[in-house]
């Protein structure tokens, strides 16, 4: 075999061997952190996961404070459940008001404002929630240990897909995307209805398509767009079904991050740290409706590809809603560590989970 090898290189003749070991040397190798694993933490389907819970019903909303273990939303049954980076559950468990609220997205507040109070006990909010009853609601464990507390009715005329917290102009806001009026709903620290400079539109957005996830990420907010169903309340999934706009804090479109193309319904987003593998420094977006997680180029929106896993085929978690890198510490795992939660089965079950670089 080494002779025949010898004899080709010597018929190729160096000029031609050149340019076939350069050609060689430039095709893409599929190294082992080209991939990524997939670990089922927690769900309430017995035997999915390393942990049975059967609160986590359609995981949603997933945040964290920079110590805290992730609070998820549970939109199936009204409540926020806590769990450690390694899928422990805590012993904290908090309803959602009203009944039926059906929570989506989540934030941690560590300002002093966003006020809660019991009557008599008032005190910061905590953890806020969005529900699609058209409800926000703030949890602080001074005022009640067990129960968010509805912070802004609902005016019938809302349903809150996602949450996010950010400050403009010296003061901090909340950000709510409103998938029946198609528009990103603004509050104060005060729980009011606030008007920014901006307004969060964007004219290159096809009809029918409203804001459906958001999430401030580097000081942006990062908002997808998902097409929308004639209620106002669910979106239709299907291929090239999405777009992902970058606003400033004021509600200023800045730039178009993706489009259509790979997209199909996308909720979650995030920005991969230096150390996540082959799409170390990108944009993800997951995709609520195939379950797929997209790699974007933040700078040009170039699609890059989806997070694979060790076969070679592309990831996909039914029902995914959320994505968020952890916090570095043992209550929320590695910053590497990308989490997510699912509203598996049709929304009918929940999965809380985390991707890893293969190794």
């Amino acid at each position: 075999m080494i002779a025949n090898r010898v004899r080709v290189f010597r018929l190729l003749g160096a000029p031609l061997l050149a340019v076939a070991l350069a050609a060689a040397s430039s095709m893409p190798s599929l190294a082992a952190q080209d991939f990524y694993t997939q670990a089922n933490l927690v769900s309430d389907v017995p035997g999915l996961a390393t942990t049975t819970d059967p609160d986590l019903v359609n995981a949603w909303g997933l945040t964290r404070s920079p110590t805290s273990p992730w609070w998820v939303s549970d939109n199936g049954t009204d409540k926020s459940t806590l769990y450690n980076g390694s899928g422990a559950k805590l012993g904290l468990i908090v309803t959602i008001p009203p009944t039926g609220s059906a929570p989506t997205g989540t934030v941690f507040n560590g300002t002093s404002g966003f006020a809660v109070t019991n009557g008599t006990t008032s005190a910061a909010s905590r953890f806020i929630f969005a529900t699609e009853s058209g409800t926000i609601a703030g949890w602080s464990p001074t005022v009640d240990a067990t129960n968010a507390i509805v912070a802004v009715p609902s005016n019938g005329n809302a349903v809150y897909k996602g949450l996010a917290i950010g400050t403009s102009g010296g003061a901090t806001f909340l950000y709510a995307t409103n998938f029946k009026t198609s528009t990103v709903d603004v509050f104060d620290s005060s729980f009011h209805a606030a008007t920014l400079d901006g307004n969060f539109s964007d004219p290159g957005i096809h009809a029918g398509f409203a804001p459906f996830g958001i999430a401030l990420l580097n000081g942006e907010l990062y908002v997808t767009y998902a097409k929308r169903d004639d209620s106002g309340h669910d979106d239709i999934s299907g291929p090239a079904n999405g777009y992902v706009d970058v606003f400033d804090t004021s509600g200023h479109l800045l730039r178009r991050a993706a489009t259509r193309g790979r997209l199909n319904s996308p909720w979650g987003v995030a920005i991969a740290p230096s150390n996540f593998g082959r799409f170390s420094g990108d944009l993800l977006v997951g995709n609520f409706g195939d379950g797929r997680i997209n790699a974007v180029d933040p700078a040009t929106g170039e699609f890059l590809g989806q997070l694979r896993s060790a076969d070679n085929r592309p990831i996909t978690i039914d029902g995914l809603w959320a994505i968020a890198f952890g916090g570095g510490v043992t209550n929320n795992g590695p910053t590497n560590s990308l989490f997510f939660t699912a509203g598996i089965d049709d929304e009918s079950h929940g999965l809380f989970g985390v991707l890893t670089t293969q190794t």
